[in-house]
This record gives structure tokens, sequence and C-alpha cells, in this order.
């Protein structure tokens, strides 16, 4: 059975805004999440830790063929790509895309291609245009797209980027993001006791 997965991708603001996000969701939301942040190795212990603390679900740094797992937050590791395969994640040292690994376009897109409909992207904010082209194949393959809106963006650069590169399903405030998640995996919630 496929997991449905939600794809963030961040850079500039990024934590803050992903901190967000996961701190709205319900401790038994169902789907898997892989985040792609732009951050360097030197702090490879700081962007874990900061998303951890207000998160309901477990958070982790990918390791290479690590299964999909529901009700996980994965996120890719610095200085290495980050890839959807038919059930788990692949690491890659292929060179930087946009200057940029983890790329959110490789992401994005390998998750397309791999899961098609089962994928839901989120761009958020960030300096550059990384996570447009990749936002657009998700779409083009059925999942579904959301950007955060650009004008309560940190850094509205993505965002503006994925609007342009494609037509989401919806521009979310910050806030919005969560709760929208939440409404759209409702169908596989566990119902409260």
């Amino acid at each position: 059975m496929t997991v449905p997965l939600v794809v963030i991708g961040a850079s500039l603001g990024g934590p803050s805004a992903i901190r967000t996000v996961l701190a709205g969701l319900p401790a038994d939301f169902p789907w898997a999440i892989a985040i792609v942040q732009h951050w360097r190795a030197d702090h490879d212990e700081l962007l874990p830790d900061a998303l951890t603390r207000g998160c309901p679900l477990p958070v982790a740094v990918v390791f290479d063929k690590e299964p999909i797992q529901p009700g996980h937050v994965h996120l890719a590791r610095p200085d290495y790509h980050l890839l959807v395969e038919d059930g788990h994640f692949a690491l890659s040292l292929d060179a930087p895309v946009n200057y940029a690994r983890p790329s959110i376009d490789l992401c994005f897109e390998s998750a397309a291609e791999a899961l098609g409909p089962a994928v839901t992207g989120i761009v958020l904010t960030g300096a550059n245009d990384d996570g447009a082209r990749g936002l657009a194949r998700i779409k083009a393959l059925g999942g579904r797209a959301l950007v955060q809106d650009p004008s309560g963006a940190e850094c509205p650069t993505m965002p503006q980027a994925a609007l342009a590169a494609t037509a989401p399903d919806a521009v979310l405030r910050l806030a919005e993001i969560a709760p929208w998640l939440t409404r759209a995996a409702g169908p596989t919630l566990r119902p409260s006791p």
C-alpha cells in the first residue's frame, strides 16, 4: 500500500515556518512528511532539535534506503539530495542543483515520479526558485500543490517562483497549512476515543 507523502521545501526563513506547520498537526497525523531545508552540515544538530520542539510527530534525519513511515517527519541530510523511491528514501551525492544540495526540485520530482497522486508538495519561504519546477511536476502527475502566501513569507522569492510555475491547489498563510493537511488526511485519521 502506498503511504501518502507530504514533501515540504524551504530555504531562507524555513526553520521557523516549518516549525509552525509541524506544530499545528495532530499527534495522529497519518501521512509521512519529508522536509528539504537548505542547511549546512556544520549545523547538523541544530535543525532536527529545533523542529522536534513543539512537533507532535517523531522527527529524524533520513538514512539511505530508510522506509517511508506514516506519521513520521523525515528530514533531508545536509549535503545530500533526498530522493523518493518506491516505499523508501535514497540519498545522493550528485552535484548541487541551483547551488543547493539537498535540492527541493529533485526531491519533489522523484516523489512525483514514485508516488503520483499520493504526493502533496508544499513550497515555503526561500530566496531562490528551488522547488518551483518540482511542484509543477507534482501537480502534473496528479498530486496536490500548496504554496505559502508570499505576502507572509520571510522571503517571498520561492513562493512567487512556485506560483509562476504552476497553478496550486491552495495559496495559504502559514497558520492555514496544518489545518489544510489535517482536513485532507481526514479520512485516514484515527477517530478519537
